[in-house]
């Protein structure tokens, strides 16, 4: 009889023993460890190599990273500017521009030095003098009177030859009582008559222009004058030598006159003589 074959049944897995339970155990709690261990200091020489950066990569990494540039905070703008100080130049403190304002409406208490009274003058000009300086004389316009007298001189004469030659400052304008007895060498109760002392005349020059023959201008081309004295001319000590002496009287003061005069040396001595010239003997 032919045996019947019997099938091959499936190993079963093999199961370790009681005694080697716990080695297995114990190697396996060793290998967690081990992957849990920080890793040696000591590397080999092969993974070194593989791990150490490129030349311009470890330059890199060796220059500290450019710390990012911060954008200052704007200024705070203030709501109102600061004040002048007291001692600011007069070229810093703003002009108050009246040149079209009418003569009447100007006065002492509405009035200041930097006040522009003609299109190239302003009120400080008119007082301005460099004996008045050197002396520490207050040279001002006593009254309303002298101011408005000085500002109808600026605009109907200043302002005409300034028009025509340019810019130029007045030797004198308004001089005072005090100021005309510095200059004059007169005692503490002398009273000067000269229109200087009421504002209504100026003595001027021109750099360049022969003082004979600003005079002659001012003759031909003001519209208005009251006096015009060639004062101190001598050709033999240059064209300009001396000064113009032009007057004009204020408004509602009566007529001009339209005197010419000159005031030269004469045998010696110093004399007012009829026309413009540069010699008595004419």
């Amino acid at each position: 009889m032919t045996p019947r074959p019997t099938s091959a049944k499936p190993r079963a897995p093999r199961q370790a023993t009681p005694a080697a339970k716990p080695a297995m155990k114990a190697a396996t709690t060793s290998k967690a460890k081990a992957s849990t261990a920080p890793a040696p200091a000591k590397v080999s020489t092969r993974a070194a190599a593989k791990s150490r950066p490129a030349p311009a990569a470890k330059k890199a990494a060796a220059k500290p990273a450019a710390k990012p540039r911060s954008t200052p905070a704007p200024a705070p703008v203030a709501a109102n500017p600061p004040a002048r100080s007291r001692g600011a130049s007069r070229s810093a403190t703003p002009t108050v521009d009246r040149k079209n304002a009418p003569i009447s409406e100007f006065s002492l208490a509405n009035t200041s030095h930097d006040t522009r009274i003609a299109p190239n003058f302003l009120v400080y000009e008119l007082t301005r003098s460099e004996l008045a300086d050197r002396r520490g004389i207050a040279n001002h316009f006593p009254t309303d009177k002298e101011l408005r007298a000085a500002i109808n001189l600026a605009r109907e004469v200043l302002q005409p030859i300034r028009d025509k030659f340019g810019s130029f400052t007045p030797n004198s304008v308004f001089r005072g009582h005090p100021l005309e007895r510095a200059l004059k060498n007169k005692p503490a109760s002398w009273l000067s008559t000269s229109q200087h002392s009421r504002g209504e005349a100026c003595d001027i020059e021109i750099v360049g222009m022969s003082t004979l023959a600003l005079a002659e201008w001012a003759r031909d081309n003001l519209k208005a004058f009251d006096q015009i004295i060639c004062e101190c001319y001598d050709p033999a000590k240059g064209p300009n030598s001396g000064w113009v002496h032009i007057s004009l009287k204020a408004p509602g003061s009566g007529e001009n006159r339209r005197q010419l005069l000159s005031y030269i040396a004469d045998r010696g001595k110093m004399v007012y003589v009829p026309g413009l010239r540069a010699t008595a003997l004419a």
